[in-house]
């Protein structure tokens, strides 16, 4: 137990390095996790059996910026005023006085460097990331013309593309990393790399696909009229004018099975990104002495409650696969305690033997690391827009939306959250516990969207109680589908 302890608090003479692995529209569909029986992830298998696999994390935000904002500055999302795709960090008078994780390790005494998607904007990567590498691509590259048959934006497509490997941003990013471990350093290290896949466009080469045929190909399970418990508010925040497909338009345009066999491509893929910068790490001089932390910034949905991609408050749209691995951390350890992705600031500070900063609102789950199933009295906390929460227990979840409609499931009978029981009595206790972790307070909205996009305006506008905005696109009409 000593040489554990003394593992977990670095001192200063030898400070640790830190790899930081972040993926973009990850849910749960990996081997280690279960989220889908074909899930083929033998590289995030493989560093979940040499850590801690915390298979109920969650993201502070089920939209891309706000969730990373929050990460790094280890700060709610009702704290900063930073709910949506906009505004920028460097609008929130809170955030803004924050130093953020890449800049303290920096202050610190580490070589912090970084590529791909680390934070939302490439602003953001400029005044916040120190020698970030840039974003090798981004979500390119593009067909000539888009390959699915949905009709929406351009970035919303999905199929076989491009011919290799090589021609796609997230292999330039592992072999940079590769590069960065192969050099010497006199500084401790911190190393970001951020996988845009499996964010939309869901592309990938053709071998991908091909480990998902799709006469084989399981579809998630789903619940037939699965919102008929939930309020008009709740169905509207997740539903309303978004720019993802709708369950109609897929079910109507027999769509699911390649949606699905797409976004598996891509996990696989990126799967095997992520597994040639581990080789590097393992042949590199800091193998022994490294902390990595792999997550993603939010879930994405796939057919579950009735539709497709993130920006909701139920286990598909917030649940995050998180795995911690490094000097003196258990192996092979699951731990189901409630953490979130503000938590690992906190974390990596005490694995490295800074001083904790007493602003940062995420939890250290050192303990966790230790014990995967020590006592934990804490809960993951989520919104969507101000006033829309859910809170996560080990066992439970709760909903509470801004005109003050509520959904309670109890995840050890209903993992799929089939169920509201928000009007059970036998549940009227443990719901007054998750209800009383709802923030009294929360910063203002600021800024607008600016995306444009007006199909984020409309659900934005819903999650602050506002009028919907009119979103009648004018090119590229939707075909309208059949309601079940």
């Amino acid at each position: 137990m000593a040489f554990l302890m003394g593992a977990l608090c670095a001192t200063a003479a030898e400070k640790p390095n830190v790899l930081l692995i972040a993926i973009d529209d990850l849910n749960d569909w990996i081997g280690c996790m279960g989220g889908h029986p074909q899930a083929q992830t033998p590289n995030m298998d493989r560093l979940a059996a040499r850590g801690v696999l915390f298979n109920n994390a969650h993201c502070q935000s089920p939209v891309c910026n706000p969730s990373r904002v929050s990460m790094m500055s280890s700060l709610y999302p009702s704290t900063s005023g930073i709910y949506f795709l906009n505004p920028d960090i460097s609008e929130s008078p809170v955030a803004k006085d924050s130093t953020m994780m890449p800049l303290r390790f920096q202050d610190e005494g580490y070589y912090v460097t970084g590529a791909g998607k680390i934070f939302h904007s490439g602003k953001q990567h400029q005044d916040y990331l120190p020698n970030w590498a840039g974003a090798f691509g981004g979500f390119g590259p593009y067909p000539e013309k888009k390959i699915s048959p949905f009709p929406g934006m351009k970035l919303w497509d999905w199929g076989v593309f491009p011919e290799r490997d090589d021609l796609m941003p997230d292999y330039k990013i592992s072999a940079w990393g590769a590069e960065q471990l192969a050099k010497e350093y006199d500084q401790p290290l911190f190393l970001a790399a951020g996988y845009w896949t499996p964010h939309v466009p869901q592309y990938a080469p053709q071998k991908w696909f091909d480990m998902y045929p799709l006469e084989t190909l399981q579809l998630p399970k789903v619940a037939e009229n699965d919102l008929k418990d939930i309020s008009e508010y709740g169905v509207n925040i997740t539903r309303l004018k978004h720019v993802a497909p709708t369950m109609e338009w897929v079910e109507e345009n027999d769509q699911w099975k390649p949606l699905v066999q797409s976004y598996l491509a891509c996990v696989s893929f990126v799967d095997h990104q992520i597994g040639k910068l581990l080789d590097a790490l393992e042949t590199s001089p800091y193998k022994d002495n490294t902390y990595i932390i792999l997550y993603t910034d939010h879930g994405f949905h796939q057919g579950e409650k009735e539709r497709f991609a993130k920006r909701s408050l139920w286990e598909d749209g917030t649940r995050t696969p998180m795995i911690i691995a490094g000097p003196g951390i258990v192996e092979g350890g699951v731990c189901s305690k409630p953490a979130q992705l503000l938590d690992i600031y906190p974390t990596l500070l005490e694995l490295t033997g800074l001083n904790a900063d007493p602003k940062l609102e995420g939890n250290s789950l050192v303990p966790l690391l230790k014990n995967p199933q020590a006592d934990w009295p804490h809960t993951a906390r989520t919104s969507f827009g101000p006033g829309n929460y859910s809170i996560v227990s080990e066992g439970y979840r709760y909903i509470h939306y801004n005109d003050g409609s509520e959904e309670f499931y109890d995840r050890t009978k209903d993992a799929h959250e089939w169920n509201n029981v928000i009007a059970n009595p036998e549940y009227a206790a443990v719901i007054r516990k998750h209800r009383a972790q709802v923030p009294q307070e929360r910063h203002e909205v600021l800024g607008q969207n600016s995306t444009g996009h007006k199909s984020f305006a409309a659900s934005e506008a819903v999650s602050r109680g506002e009028p919907v905005p009119d979103d009648k696109p004018k090119k590229n009409k939707k075909k309208k589908g059949k309601s079940k």
